[in-house]
């Protein structure tokens, strides 16, 4: 399977013109596959940037922004309340995402190439995801699968690295770049370098996404088939459809109360603010818009005729952007955001609905991750893969059993943007220990009283310390982590 799955690659790298044959003969029902292939669960992913937990009303009654199209999927399906994102920044739970790999594995524990300096230099990064890894989509091409990639890619420098390299047959708008920073941004013209057409001047991007998903879903409906949503929205630049800020302007005029609070500050001279009511009209008219796009994409699978054959899978890839670049939302009570390996900067959304095994509404919290998609998706298509993953198959949780594994690891050895520590964490059951990379100092909070991550019980329990800072010890030398790097004639870092 291993060599099939390496050939695979070197066709789908080399053969872009075969590529496009296999996929017109797929869309007029000319792709011969295996008989059982028609049985084979679609796959759609979608994957919003930057969306922090508290930001969709499945999660948070109290939402200031709309999402009904979210919240719908969720009524249809399982939610987690515990889902997790592999890092607290973009790339690395993207590559987690494609691999079913803890990204400290291949030194991509930052995004794609943040190299900010502290008090130490951070660890060195690899910044693009190598071509030998097997992707989720490589994965399902062995069984026939037609594979569709849109939006943000942000996992490599040149286009060697680009989706259609990495075992999607299209792949509209994902490059190297972590934002719409092309043409208008989040309008068109759009000047993306991986988009062969041009929308209409004033397009939306995430419209405009959803929009080709629903024609690749439509296309591909005899099936078996994967598309990838992974938008741009909610990254920053903070700009949103004029109509749905004036909404959210109006809504928030009647919204009184402190926006903003003292944040930990770990980095720098400026007092660092963390925002503590969701408020801000544009990024709400972000989040709604990209809702709508989710609802779109939705939609198409019932016109199509396969929503009832069709695995759903809703995240995002860090916690929501609250302590910098703007500051537009509130992850409260969660603890810190998008840079921190606080839960509000890994705690993610994550909706799952598999017809015939999740049951519509049901709610888990047992602890799952971004590793765990690729092993998830592989099994519900009856891949065997010969490699080593580090997620696991979330079946018994999406049938309402326990999973059989006993921790998390984050490892995030950077200066965030957003102020974040260099640190890494480790999760048994409800607690979860942080450990500072600048001066090893640990914290322990027991998520079940304290998600919030205010009481630090590291001084009232050293022997649960000890256990679990002996595990998450063990756990970098088995994923060969690297740390923070001495500075000319400075200090020396901690070291584990």
């Amino acid at each position: 399977m291993a060599v099939t799955m390496q050939l695979l690659k070197f066709v789908v790298r080399d053969s872009l013109a075969l590529l496009v044959l296999v996929s017109m003969f797929a869309s007029f029902g000319g792709f011969a596959r295996a008989a059982d292939d028609a049985r084979l669960p679609n796959v759609v992913v979608f994957l919003v940037d930057d969306l922090g937990y508290m930001d969709i009303g499945a999660n948070n009654p109290d939402c200031f922004y709309e999402t009904p199209n979210i919240d719908a999927l969720s009524n249809t399906a399982m939610r987690f309340t515990d889902g997790y994102a592999a890092n607290p920044v973009c790339s690395p739970t993207r590559y987690s995402l494609m691999t079913g790999k803890y990204p400290s594995r291949v030194d991509a524990t930052n995004f794609f190439s943040g190299k900010r300096s502290g008090t130490f230099e951070p660890a060195p990064l690899n910044d693009n995801m190598p071509l030998e890894e097997v992707t989720v989509a490589e994965a399902l091409k062995t069984k026939g699968y037609a594979t569709f990639f849109a939006g943000k890619w942000h996992l490599g420098e040149s286009e060697e690295y680009y989706p259609q390299n990495q075992g999607f047959d299209v792949n509209v708008g994902g490059h190297s770049k972590g934002g719409p920073y092309t043409g208008k941004k989040y309008f068109a013209p759009f000047k993306n370098p991986q988009m062969a057409v041009e929308s209409p001047d004033g397009d939306h991007l995430p419209d405009r996404l959803a929009r080709d998903t629903a024609r690749f879903i439509d296309a591909h409906k005899t099936g078996p088939f994967f598309a990838y949503l992974s938008f741009y929205s909610v990254h920053t630049p903070l700009i949103g459809r004029p109509d749905l800020i004036a909404k959210y302007k109006a809504k928030a005029a009647q919204i009184n109360g402190q926006e903003f609070g003292d944040e930990e500050q770990v980095f720098g001279d400026q007092p660092r603010k963390v925002r503590i009511l969701q408020k801000h009209a544009v990024y709400a008219a972000m989040v709604e818009a990209m809702d709508e796009a989710v609802g779109k994409v939705l939609a198409q699978l019932e016109a199509s005729g396969v929503a009832d054959n069709t695995i759903v899978i809703f995240t995002s890839d860090n916690g929501g952007l609250s302590t910098s670049e703007g500051s537009p939302t509130s992850n409260l009570p969660l603890r810190g955001g998008k840079g921190w390996v606080y839960e509000g900067g890994i705690r993610e959304p994550w909706i799952v609905r598999y017809p015939g095994v999740t049951q519509p509404g049901s709610v888990c919290n047992q602890p799952i991750c971004s590793i765990d998609l690729f092993p998830t998706v592989a099994a519900a298509a009856g891949v065997e893969y010969q490699h080593a993953v580090d997620g696991v198959d979330l079946m018994p949780a999406l049938r309402g059993d326990s999973l059989d594994r006993q921790s998390l690891y984050w490892h995030y050895p950077h200066y965030s943007n957003q102020g974040g520590i260099p640190a890494g964490a480790i999760r048994e059951g409800d607690f979860k220990l942080i450990e500072r990379y600048e001066d090893g100092r640990v914290q322990l909070y027991d998520l079940k009283s304290d998600k919030g991550e205010r009481n630090d019980l590291a001084s009232e329990e050293p022997d649960r310390v000890d256990q679990m800072r002996r595990r998450l010890h063990a756990w970098y030398k088995s994923v060969d982590a690297k740390f923070l790097q001495q500075k000319k004639n400075g200090p020396k870092p901690w070291a584990p």
